[in-house]
C-alpha cells in the first residue's frame, strides 16, 4: 500500500479523533451550582448587581445555561461600562467592570470584540500601574542632649566616650586623683602641670611658660574617635529604619569647657569623666581612672517609596 495513502488515513483518523475529543470537551455542562442571581425591579440593575455579586465566577451560568438573562439584554445591561474611560459599576453587592473582547463578541454573536478566548470569567479591567517612586530623605543624627549638663556616654543623643584608663595607685589626697587618671588615660607622663591635649588631634605639648614643644599624641586618635563615631551613627540611624551614610561620621569637643587652672589644668574642651574607689581594706585610701568624651554628628540616609 503506498505510503502516502497509509500517512494519510492516520492523519485522518487523528483530526477525527480531535474532533471528537472537542466536541465531548463541549458537551461538558458548566458547574452554575453557586451562582446567586440578584433580584431587582430593574431589570439592568438585577443583571449589574448580579454580575457585581459573582465577580469572577462563570459569565455562561448567568446567561445560557441558567436562563437567568439572555445574551442581549446582558450586553445591553453592561455595554456602557464596557469602556476604559467609564468600566465601573459599584453596586449594593460588588463591583462589576465591564466584559473582555473574548466575551463582547460571544454576548453580541460575534458582532463585537474577538471570539475564540475563553469567556468563563467575568473580567475586570487590570487595574492601572500604579506608578511608584522613591525618595532619598537624609538627616543628620549625634550628640543632642547639652553636653554642658554633662550628658552620658552612648545614651541616645548622647556622647561618646573613649576605653577607661588605667587606675592611679592608692592616695589619701583625693584632689589628685583627676589629674593622675587623666595623665593614665593620655599616656602623659612627667611633671603634672606642665602637659596640654589638643581635644581635636590629640596631639600632646609640653608647656614652659609660654612655649609649646610637642611630645606626641594622646592615647586615642581621631580616626578612633570616627569609628566610635560611626558606630553610634550606624546604631541610630537602623533604629530609625535608616542607615549610616559612609564617611559622614565627625566628632566635636568633649563636655567640659573648662580647661582648669594649676594643678588642675587639663586642656579646654576634651571633656573627662571620672570612676573614683576607696581601697576596700585601707579606709580613707583612693584611686582613680578617667575617660574622655566628645559630641559626636553623622547623617543618615532613609529611601522613602510611594505608590501613585
Amino acid at each position: 500500500m503506498p505510503r502516502l495513502f497509509i500517512t494519510g488515513i492516520v492523519l485522518f483518523l487523528l483530526l477525527g479523533a480531535g474532533y471528537a475529543i472537542t466536541q465531548a470537551a463541549r458537551s461538558i455542562p458548566w458547574d452554575c451550582s453557586d451562582w446567586q442571581a440578584f433580584a431587582h425591579s430593574d431589570r439592568p440593575t438585577a443583571i449589574l448587581e448580579s454580575l457585581a455579586e459573582n465577580r469572577g465566577k462563570t459569565l455562561y451560568c448567568g446567561i445560557d445555561q441558567s436562563d437567568t438573562f439572555t445574551k442581549a439584554e446582558t450586553w445591553e445591561a453592561g455595554k456602557d461600562r464596557n469602556e476604559r474611560d467609564d468600566t465601573i459599576y459599584s453596586g449594593e453587592r460588588g463591583i462589576f467592570r465591564g466584559f473582555i473582547a473574548a466575551q463582547e463578541g460571544w454576548l453580541t454573536d460575534g458582532e463585537s470584540g474577538v471570539t475564540g478566548v475563553s469567556i468563563d470569567r467575568i473580567f475586570e479591567f487590570p487595574r492601572e500601574e500604579k506608578r511608584r517612586t522613591k525618595r532619598v530623605k537624609r538627616f543628620k543624627v549625634g550628640t543632642t542632649a547639652d553636653i554642658n549638663a554633662v550628658a552620658s556616654c552612648g545614651q541616645v543623643g548622647g556622647l561618646i566616650c573613649s576605653d577607661w584608663g588605667s587606675f592611679t595607685v592608692f592616695f589619701t589626697d583625693r584632689a589628685i586623683l583627676p589629674q593622675n587618671a587623666r595623665y593614665n588615660q593620655s599616656g602623659i607622663s612627667g611633671a603634672v602641670t606642665d602637659w596640654d591635649m589638643d581635644w581635636r588631634t590629640s596631639a600632646l605639648t609640653r608647656r614652659s611658660g609660654q612655649t609649646r614643644t610637642a611630645a606626641g599624641t594622646g592615647s586615642i586618635t581621631p580616626a578612633q574617635w570616627r569609628t566610635l563615631a560611626a558606630t553610634a551613627a550606624d546604631n541610630a540611624c537602623r533604629a530609625r529604619g535608616a542607615r549610616y551614610v559612609a564617611d559622614s561620621a565627625d566628632f566635636d569637643r568633649g563636655h567640659n569647657e573648662n580647661p582648669g587652672s594649676g594643678q588642675t589644668f587639663h586642656g579646654a574642651n576634651l571633656g573627662w569623666f571620672f570612676d573614683e574607689q576607696e581601697h576596700f581594706i585601707n579606709s580613707g585610701h583612693f584611686r582613680a581612672r578617667a575617660r574622655q568624651s566628645r559630641a559626636w554628628s553623622a547623617t543618615c540616609k532613609k529611601t522613602i517609596r510611594r505608590t501613585r
